[in-house]
C-alpha cells in the first residue's frame, strides 16, 4: 500500500502508473454518459484518463467500462458453500462486491459464525461487507441455535468490517417497542439499518421507518414499492432463486426515481448462479424488459455503493476502486473481463489462473456436531384430530409469502393423512439444535408430490429441519439422512435415499466447488421430480416454510404460525 502522497503524485502524471485499460467506452455513473477514453489505476486506485505512462497496457478494443457489480443483500450461506467459492462463482459474473448478512449461521453458531464468515474473506479479492443479523431468532416463535441480544451484537458492530444492523425482520418488535429491539437500533448509532416488513402499510410503516430503517427487500407488488418509496426508503429489487420480484417492480423504476433502487439476490442456490448469473443476469434483464440500460448499471452499481455509504465503490472516476467490468454490447451484456482493485481476475467467464486461491481456512471448528435430535420414530409424526377442517399453508409460485387457506384433511380411526390427490402434504418441523424433541406439523400444498419425502436443515431462519413427504416412514428416514451427514439434504423414496447433499458446516454449507454443489443439487432436483414434484427448486422452497415473519401461514418447531396475527394458532379449526 502506497501512501496518499504517492497516488497524488501519480494522478498528476509523475512517474508511472500500474495499468492503462485503452480504447474503452466508459460508462459514466454520474452523469449517464458513454466517453472513449483509457483509465489509470495505481495501487488499485483509479487515479485518471488517458494520457499515463504505465507499466502495463490492456487494450480492451473498445468494449465498454462499468464499475464492478455490488450485491445490496445476500445470504451467502442459501448457496450452500463458503465464501472463497462463492466469490469463484460471481466474479467472472463481474460481481465484486457483497454485502452480506450472516444470520443463517449465526442462528446457529451465534457471534462464532459471523466471525467465521469475516475470517473466511480475508485474502478473497473480493469486497464483503457485513451487516449485522438483528433478529436471531427472528421469533420467540421457534428455536434458534443461538440468540443475539444487544449485549451480543455491540462488539460485532465495532469490527472493522461491519458496516450496519441488518434487516429487522421484527417489524412488530420495533412498531410495539420492544425494549431489547430498540436498544439494538439505537446501538446501531447512525448506521445503516437494513428493513424487512412484507406488506407493511401506513402507521404501521410510517413508526418502522421513524425508528429509521431505510431499505427493503420485501416488495413484491407495485402499490407495496411505491409507498414505501414514497415514503423514504431505499427500495432493494429481489431477484432470488425463488423469490423473483424484478420484473413486477420494473415499471416503477424512472429517470427521476431510480437511485432510490437497486439489485440484490438476497438467496440464490449454485444452480442459477452457474446458469443465469448473479447481478450481471438482473441487469439483463431490466433491459430486456425496457429499463435504459445506464440506469440498469446504475441500479447494480452506485446505488448500492451510496446507500452503504462506500464512498470509494460503484464508479469508474479517480479516488475510486478499480473494480471494473468491460462488455462488448449493451444489449447482450455479456461480461468479457473483470478487474478487482485494478488487478485482472476473470475472463470471458472463467477465473484466471491464480488470481483466488483455494482458502487455507480450517472449517474445523465449524463441523462440530450441529445436528443434534432427541431419539425419534415414524410415530412422532403422527397427528391426531377429531376435526377434517385444517389450516394449510398453500404456496404461491416464484415467492415465498405463502396463503392460508382451509382444507378439509384425510380422517382414519381419528388420525389425520396427507390428501395426496388433493396435492395436501404433510410437513414437520424438527428442533435440531437442544434436543428438546419438539416437533412441529402441519399440511402444505403446492408440492405435488406423489410418494416418498423431501428434506433440509437449510430452512430458514433458525434451520432446524424441515421435511415434506407422503408418509410417516420415508420423512423419519429424511431425518435420520440428514443427521447422518451432519447435515444437509435429501430426497427419498420407499425408505431409500435415492439422492443427498451433506452440508457439514454447520448444516448450512459446505467446502466443495460451487460446481460440486450444483452436481449434487441436480441429482436431489431429478429425484424429487421422480416423487411428483413440480417446483422448479423444492428445497429453496422448502427452506422458506419455517421462516415465521414472512406472511402468511409457517411452520416452526413450536407449532403453525399466523404471521399476520404473529402468534402460534391451532392447526385444526377456523382460530
Amino acid at each position: 500500500m502506497t501512501s496518499l502522497e504517492d497516488r497524488i503524485r501519480a494522478a498528476s502524471g509523475e512517474g508511472e502508473v500500474d495499468l492503462l485499460i485503452k480504447n474503452g467506452r466508459v460508462i459514466n455513473i454520474f452523469s449517464g454518459e458513454i466517453e472513449k477514453k483509457d483509465v489509470a489505476i495505481f495501487d488499485g486506485i483509479i487515479i485518471g484518463f488517458d494520457n499515463y505512462p504505465a507499466k502495463k497496457v490492456i487494450d480492451v478494443e473498445g468494449d465498454f467500462l462499468c464499475p464492478g457489480f455490488i450485491d445490496g443483500h445476500v445470504h451467502i450461506e442459501s448457496s450452500m458453500v463458503t465464501i472463497p467459492e462463492f466469490a469463484r462463482a460471481v466474479l467472472p459474473h463481474g460481481t465484486t462486491s457483497v454485502i452480506i448478512d450472516p444470520h443463517e449461521i449465526a442462528n446457529v453458531l451465534g457471534s462464532d459464525g459471523i466471525r467465521f464468515m469475516a475470517e473466511s474473506a480475508k485474502g478473497v479479492p473480493f469486497n464483503v461487507f457485513i451487516m449485522i443479523p438483528s433478529c436471531v431468532p427472528a421469533t420467540p416463535m421457534e428455536t434458534s441455535g443461538a440468540a443475539l441480544k444487544a449485549g451480543d451484537i455491540k462488539p460485532l458492530l465495532k469490527e472493522p468490517w461491519a458496516i450496519g444492523l441488518a434487516e429487522m425482520m421484527n417489524f412488530p418488535g420495533v412498531i410495539h417497542r420492544d425494549p431489547e429491539v430498540l436498544k439494538k437500533i439505537e446501538m446501531a448509532g447512525g448506521r445503516r439499518i437494513d428493513g424487512h416488513a412484507p406488506q407493511l402499510s401506513g402507521k404501521g410503516l410510517y413508526a418502522y421507518l421513524t425508528a429509521g430503517i431505510r431499505s427493503d427487500h420485501e416488495c413484491t407488488t407495485l402499490k407495496e414499492a411505491k409507498e414505501k418509496l414514497k415514503n423514504g426508503m431505499w427500495v432493494m429489487v429481489r431477484e432470488g432463486t425463488t423469490a423473483r420480484n424484478l420484473k413486477d417492480l420494473l415499471p416503477l423504476v424512472t429517470a427521476k426515481n431510480s437511485r432510490r433502487f437497486f439489485f440484490v439476490t438476497d438467496d440464490r442456490h449454485p444452480k442459477e448462479l452457474i446458469e443465469e448469473g448473479h447481478i450481471n443476469s438482473m441487469v439483463r434483464q431490466a433491459i430486456r424488459w425496457g429499463l435504459d440500460p445506464i440506469l440498469a448499471i446504475q441500479m447494480a452499481t452506485i446505488n448500492a455503493a451510496e446507500y452503504f455509504r462506500r464512498d470509494d465503490l460503484g464508479a469508474i472516476a479517480p479516488g475510486y476502486r478499480a473494480d471494473i467490468v468491460t462488455f462488448d454490447h449493451l444489449g447482450r451484456f455479456q461480461i468479457k473481463k473483470v478487474f478487482k482493485d485494478g488487478v485482472p481476475v476473470a475472463e470471458d467467464g472463467k477465473m484466471l489462473p491464480r488470481s483466488l486461491k483455494t482458502s487455507s481456512l480450517s472449517s474445523t471448528g465449524k463441523r462440530r456436531k450441529s445436528i443434534r435430535i432427541k431419539a425419534m420414530d415414524q410415530d412422532s409424526f403422527l397427528l391426531r384430530s377429531d376435526q377434517p377442517l385444517a389450516k394449510v399453508i398453500q404456496l404461491i409460485p416464484d415467492q415465498i409469502v405463502t396463503k392460508k387457506v382451509m382444507k378439509k384433511i384425510t380422517l382414519r380411526d381419528g388420525v389425520a393423512y396427507p390428501n395426496i390427490k388433493e396435492d395436501i402434504l404433510k410437513i414437520v418441523v424438527v428442533e435440531r439444535h437442544h434436543r428438546t424433541g419438539n416437533i412441529g406439523i402441519g399440511f402444505v400444498q403446492g408440492f405435488g408430490m406423489k410418494r416418498g419425502a423431501i428434506g433440509s436443515s437449510v430452512a430458514h431462519d433458525s434451520h432446524n429441519l424441515v421435511i415434506v413427504g407422503t408418509n410417516d416412514r420415508d420423512m423419519l428416514k429424511v431425518v435420520e439422512t440428514i443427521k447422518e451427514m451432519g447435515g444437509g439434504l435429501a430426497a427419498v423414496s420407499g425408505e431409500k435415499a435415492p439422492a443427498s447433499l451433506s452440508l457439514p458446516i454447520a448444516g448450512l454449507m459446505t467446502e466443495v466447488s460451487v460446481h460440486a454443489v450444483r452436481r449434487s443439487q441436480e441429482k436431489l432436483l431429478r429425484a424429487a421430480r421422480s416423487l411428483g414434484c413440480k417446483l422448479p427448486d423444492p428445497f429453496m422452497t422448502l427452506s422458506f416454510l419455517s421462516l415465521p415473519v414472512i406472511p402468511e401461514l409457517k411452520l416452526t418447531d413450536q407449532g403453525l404460525v399466523d404471521v399476520n396475527r404473529f402468534k402460534i394458532v391451532p392447526l385444526f379449526g377456523e382460530d
